[in-house]
């Protein structure tokens, strides 16, 4: 699966394991990308692959390469380093129609390989260096092919994603077995989609998809991206319509999700109400950036755009203005919150979650509970569409 020593051992060890208790997972009625069956989106997101050549990375035991050929109707080169885990594959699935099984190190395969149509990795690629993989990808991919894949964001310990492009220490966990060593590559969903845009990606989302046992703090991150056309490929023009700028018509604001081991972060403005950090996006910002300097001119506290998660839009109407309101999650931050002069939200307090305030702001209300649907917090309906799945859930 990678060119990295340690890991291509875990895996042999991995996949020898697998072979020794005989098992091997049925395939899938629908491509999961997380390890919670029916969480989040699913093979949509790699669109139409009727007939199409379709690169698996990674392919582990090979079953959801099978799955987009029976269900699909794609043609799959199921790619896997692991001699081990290549024969789970073969042992099982070797003679499914639509699904080639290759047992090479994919970046090598993709130099001898005609351009694929379309590629994807289910947990494969935060063990693979994204300098040995992306790389390869880029040339081996046609314009315009999707590349979707997931990847873990916060582990079962709790450590969110790293903002620097170095592996660090995880382990796989099999029931009664020794734990097995593997490095990874754990990393901020903005840092993916640097490294996709320096290597000619175009990202299209990115979902963050949460167990849904409360008490576990796995997080899994399935970015959707599009290679891009190469040099000198026929573009499509666009021009302005006018060059009068649009009468304004909405308030566009964002919220800031602060949760630690002391609470969630509230304070309470001048009126009354108790809120997030936050505020109105100002000419040329992201969400990402207008969270972060929110955050820290109202509480002091610092943190990097990198350390911010969107969860999605709210749609809204206070009279006859339509309010949008961005939900954002900092997953990192520097400093304790304190008063800042001239602004209008203070008292900074860390509140448990089954101790919240009444009179919580609308908005921040609203964010509240489609980060945490379980929370007992009365808000007013909004229309909420959740960054990258294309699919918005009506207020209750």
């Amino acid at each position: 699966m990678t060119a990295q020593p340690i890991n291509e051992q875990s895996w042999i060890r991995y996949g020898r394991r697998q072979l020794d208790h005989g098992y091997s997972p049925p395939v899938p009625d629908r491509l999961d990308w997380t390890f919670w069956p029916g969480v989040g989106p699913g093979a949509e997101l790699l669109g139409d692959l009727r007939g199409k050549r379709v690169l698996d990375v990674g392919s582990g035991p090979g079953h959801h390469a099978v799955h987009l050929a029976r269900a699909h109707g794609a043609l799959v080169d199921a790619v896997e380093l692991s001699p081990t885990q290549h024969r789970r594959a073969t042992t099982g699935h070797g003679s499914e129609p639509g699904v080639r099984f290759v047992h090479a190190d994919v970046a090598d395969h993709l130099r001898r390989a005609e351009p694929y149509e379309a590629a994807y990795g289910v947990r494969s690629f935060a063990c693979i260096d994204p300098h040995h993989l992306l790389p390869a990808l880029r040339d081996g991919l046609a314009d315009g092919a999707p590349l979707v894949f997931s990847a873990l964001h916060t582990d079962s310990e709790g450590r969110g994603p790293s903002g620097t492009l170095a592996p660090r220490r995880q382990v796989i966990r099999l029931r009664d077995e020794e734990p097995i060593p593997v490095d990874m590559w754990v990393l901020t969903p903005r840092l993916w989609e640097d490294l996709l845009v320096e290597h000619r990606f175009a990202v299209e989302s990115v979902d963050l998809l949460r167990a849904p046992q409360p008490d576990d703090p796995v997080v899994v991150q399935v970015v959707t991206a599009r290679r891009l056309p190469r040099p000198g490929s026929p573009r499509v023009s666009s021009r302005p319509r006018t060059l009068r700028p649009p009468v304004p018509h909405a308030a566009v604001g964002v919220g800031a999700v602060v949760f630690g081991e002391r609470g969630l972060l509230l304070g309470r403005h001048r009126r009354g109400t108790w809120e997030l950090p936050g505020g109105s996006v100002e000419p040329g910002e992201s969400f990402e950036e207008t969270a972060v300097r929110e955050l820290a001119e109202e509480t002091g506290l610092r943190a990097s755009r990198h350390d911010v998660s969107l969860l999605g839009t709210l749609v809204d109407r206070v009279g006859e203005v339509p309010r949008v309101t961005v939900g954002a999650v900092v997953n990192a931050w520097r400093g304790e919150p304190a008063d800042q002069p001239d602004e209008s939200v203070g008292e900074w307090t860390w509140f448990r979650l089954d101790e919240l305030p009444q009179g919580l702001f609308v908005c921040s209300a609203q964010i509240l509970t489609v980060w945490r649907p379980e929370l007992p917090v009365d808000r007013a309906p909004a229309h909420f569409t959740p960054f990258g799945t294309g699919h918005g859930a009506p207020g209750r």
